[in-house]
């Protein structure tokens, strides 16, 4: 466990998942951890359900400015727009892929998994997404399976929304469960 009481969400500027960034914030808070909004860019993102515009949510930093070293986990939500808009963004990438190399906790729900495809994070580990991305799992080297979440190593995914309670017990468990 680490002292640093501090989780990053990284999402892009818009097409978050709402429920997605949502309910794993609350969870963690509730644990007694610190939820910090990452994105590339400061400001407002702005979230989704489904395709329908829901709230937006203040960036607390931009990623450039963000260490993974002043964090205790990364979580990634989804949200076909978010996850195909991080991917491209290299900051988000570096940082999610020096996350994974540290060995901290990183969850990832539905599209997210873009971005760790993205950053060769998926290569030899067994991981779940929303079904289409099964293809982009396998040709970057990872054993997709359909499952409510899957834990390899320091890495949760999840497929989606309706899997977030197990996604976030998942997430609690690699914490630790409760900020001390």
């Amino acid at each position: 466990m680490t002292e640093n009481k501090y989780v990053a969400f990284l999402v892009a500027a818009e097409g978050i998942e709402q429920a997605e960034l949502t309910e794993p914030w609350e969870a963690v808070e509730k644990a007694g951890w610190t939820p910090v909004l990452l994105s590339p860019a400061s400001g407002e993102v702005q979230a989704y359900n489904h395709l329908d515009p829901a709230d937006t949510f203040q960036v607390d930093r931009a990623v450039a400015d963000a260490q993974p070293q002043d964090y205790a986990a990364l979580v990634l939500p989804g949200g076909v727009a978010n996850g195909d808009q991080l991917r491209t963004d290299s900051g988000a990438v570096a940082f999610t892929r020096s996350f994974l190399d540290s060995g901290k906790p990183v969850a990832a729900i539905c599209h997210a998994i873009w971005t760790l495809v993205e950053a060769d994070a998926v290569r030899g580990r067994e991981l779940t997404s929303w079904p289409s991305l099964q293809t982009d799992v396998r040709n970057a080297g990872g054993e997709w399976v359909d499952r409510e979440v899957v834990v390899d190593g320091n890495l949760v995914t999840s497929r989606k929304p309706d899997d977030l309670p197990a996604f976030n017990d998942a997430l609690l468990g690699l914490l630790g469960q409760d900020a001390q």
